[in-house]
């Protein structure tokens, strides 16, 4: 048997201080919350708030659940995540119009085309409230701000328009003065399989006061709002003698004195072509009442359930994953560190020295010659890039010479050239020339240069190694900072004592 799990508000509201304005319509939203959670009979560890920036943003905060404070914009992707590592939770996003429609515009529709289980709950106050008052993207345009002292030239963003578009399968609006509409549009957001989205009309009394006055006052709410009802014709106004019906494609306001109430538009929450709900979207003052209530509600696939769904059948087609054998499956490289890198740290940098002569003076003096550079891997400059990679990977080295038909330096292909220029780019290989591909003009060094000059040019190029050409510029060497830590440490070492001759 199943238990029953009775919890109140007060289980859900925790012990930090309320830092909202007074008057905020935030308080409004987060006491309905709190009211509503109790009655789906899941314990609190299953809830989850997550949200991102601004004042609505603080909610985590507020409730005793499990609660994320992200950043700006991005608290659809941590829910998504989270529902899929947890498809159990009931994952609730809270975010505001500036953070969920400017910044988080991109991961807002991405979240609703997906169909995530996970609910939205949308604070609209059509200002920037946390940064003092600045226009939103659901500002009206014209809207005078701090930003925008002559007022705003852009087409505001519908947050309903958007999430149809987006085909979300459950949308709803509700006002912050309309607690007792609000707490079922939340009701019925939770209980809907896939994400929801609830739009609040919430009052900034700060820096918007009075931005939905035509919904919220008593005295006008009647004739500006249009409550939805799935299956009931579209009335409104005080007396309810007005509705909504449709002439060709486009809706009109019609008096019921002279029309029939079996001539209205009668709403259809659970249609699977969103055209309906787009178009009471599309509805606004002052020339139409503003809907309230489901826009609309469809069931569609839930992403998370098909993501596990797809791992399953992964698993039965191939087996558990090998992560490390997945890395090594394909053409690979392995970086090793040398084990001088330590004194070469300390003799150069931290002045220890044991050797009879001062490190700082060899390096000035000493020239290539002395590091016995060893020959460098050759090719010529028109083999294939599939051999060049080959011959890279065959000796676990990343500088290939490539000289032309006279023997002479014509340019290098180096690891840095195969991540820049052929990796996730070229398909087949064996057809490319190297050529195309190399590094030509490139820094070179006589036997007489100096270490340091060496050292100078790698560190300023971020070279990790230049070639050693003769005089005829034909490679015979090469340097590398490995090849420099070796010379070092055979000579300069501590415990070294018989140093260079």
């Amino acid at each position: 048997m199943t238990e029953v799990i009775q919890l109140t508000r007060k289980d859900f509201v925790s012990d930090q201080t309320v830092r909202w304005c007074p008057g905020c319509g935030d308080y409004a939203i987060l006491a309905q919350i709190q009211k509503v959670l109790p009655e789906l009979g899941r314990p609190k560890e299953d809830f989850v708030f997550i949200s991102g920036i601004g004042c609505s943003s603080r909610f985590p905060y507020y409730m005793d659940t499990y609660g994320i404070h992200s950043i700006h914009g991005r608290a659809p992707t941590l829910a998504t995540g989270l529902k899929i590592a947890n498809p159990n939770l009931s994952v609730w996003v809270i975010t505001g119009d500036g953070d969920g429609l400017s910044i988080g515009g991109n991961h807002f529709v991405h979240v609703l085309r997906r169909n995530v289980d996970l609910n939205i709950i949308l604070f609209n106050n059509r200002i920037y409230g946390l940064t003092k008052g600045q226009y939103s993207p659901t500002s009206e345009q014209g809207k005078i701000t701090k930003s925008s002292p002559m007022g705003s030239l852009e087409q505001p963003l519908n947050p309903i328009s958007v999430a149809i578009g987006a085909e979300a399968t459950f949308v709803a609006r509700t006002v912050d003065t309309n607690v007792k509409h609000m707490a079922e549009m939340l009701r019925r957001a939770a209980a809907h399989k896939g994400t929801s989205i609830v739009e609040v009309y919430q009052n900034c009394v700060i820096f918007n006061n009075g931005a939905y006055s035509y919904a919220t006052d008593s005295k006008t709410k009647s004739e500006n709002v249009l409550e939805l009802e799935h299956g009931k014709p579209m009335i409104f106004g005080k007396n309810r003698d007005k509705g909504i019906r449709l002439n060709g494609l486009n809706p009109e306001v019609v008096s019921l004195d002279a029309v029939d109430e079996s001539e209205l538009l009668v709403h259809d929450e659970t249609m699977p072509e969103p055209s309906l709900a787009y178009m009471l979207s599309r509805m606004r003052q002052p020339a139409f009442p503003e809907p309230i209530g489901v826009f609309r509600d469809v069931q569609k696939p839930v992403y998370e359930e098909g993501v596990m769904a797809q791992v399953k059948q992964a698993k039965a087609q191939k087996g558990e994953g090998d992560l490390a054998k997945m890395y090594g499956n394909a053409d690979t490289w392995e970086v090793v560190s040398s084990e001088f890198d330590d004194e070469y740290t300390s003799v150069l940098f931290h002045g220890e020295n044991t050797a009879d002569r001062d490190v700082a003076h060899a390096l000035l003096t000493d020239t290539l010659a002395d590091l016995s550079p060893k020959k460098p891997l050759t090719a010529h400059v028109d083999i294939s890039l599939a051999d060049a990679v080959a011959r890279l990977k065959e000796v676990n080295v990343g500088f290939l010479a490539l000289v032309d038909d006279d023997g002479n330096l014509a340019g290098v292909f180096t690891e840095w050239d195969i991540f820049t220029k052929v990796a996730c780019k070229i398909k087949d290989m064996s057809q490319e020339r190297v050529k195309d591909y190399m590094t030509p003009n490139v820094t070179t060094l006589g036997r007489s240069d100096t270490i340091a000059h060496a050292l100078h040019l790698m560190a300023i190029n971020h070279f990790r190694h230049i070639p050693i050409v003769n005089e005829d510029g034909k490679p015979e060497g090469v340097i590398s900072f490995r090849s420099v830590v070796h010379f070092l440490e055979e000579n300069f070492a501590p415990g070294k004592t018989n140093g260079k001759s």
